[in-house]
């Protein structure tokens, strides 16, 4: 008898999922942009670190994947770069040594932001052209 209820259980549990709305399982699994850190150096954890700071404040970010990269350049430092949903839109050197990241994180910010922002236009206005006109 036990055994029967638990299968019962299951059953119900199954069938309640199968027939949930989609729409309502889409609204609940809803996932904000993803930031992936691809750094390699101190310095560049340290960029991702703030970067993310920003990132978790911004809002509207469903449906944009940012990917911190850093490449080595051998005798001069590092290039990171920022790449929105598989387009470069933001590159800075880092040297060997240790330099204030601040500005270059905010400048780093505001161009992610305009260029979510020129995302956003293009889609809810997609008969312009790429520029504007």
């Amino acid at each position: 008898m036990h055994n029967n209820k638990n299968h019962y259980q299951v059953l119900l549990l199954t069938l309640s999922l199968f027939l949930m709305p989609a729409s309502y399982a889409a609204e609940e699994l809803e996932i904000d942009g993803l930031l992936l850190d691809r750094s390699i150096s101190r310095f560049g954890h340290q960029f991702y670190f703030e970067f993310s700071n920003y990132w978790r404040d911004l809002p509207s970010t469903a449906g944009f994947n940012i990917e911190i990269k850093e490449t080595v350049i051998p005798k001069a430092g590092t290039k990171l770069s920022l790449i929105m949903n598989n387009q470069l839109v933001y590159a800075t050197y880092l040297g060997r040594r240790l330099e204030p990241l601040n500005e270059r994180v905010e400048q780093a910010v505001y161009t992610v932001i305009d260029a979510m922002a020129r995302e956003n236009m293009a889609v809810s206005t997609p008969d312009m052209a790429k520029d504007g006109w």
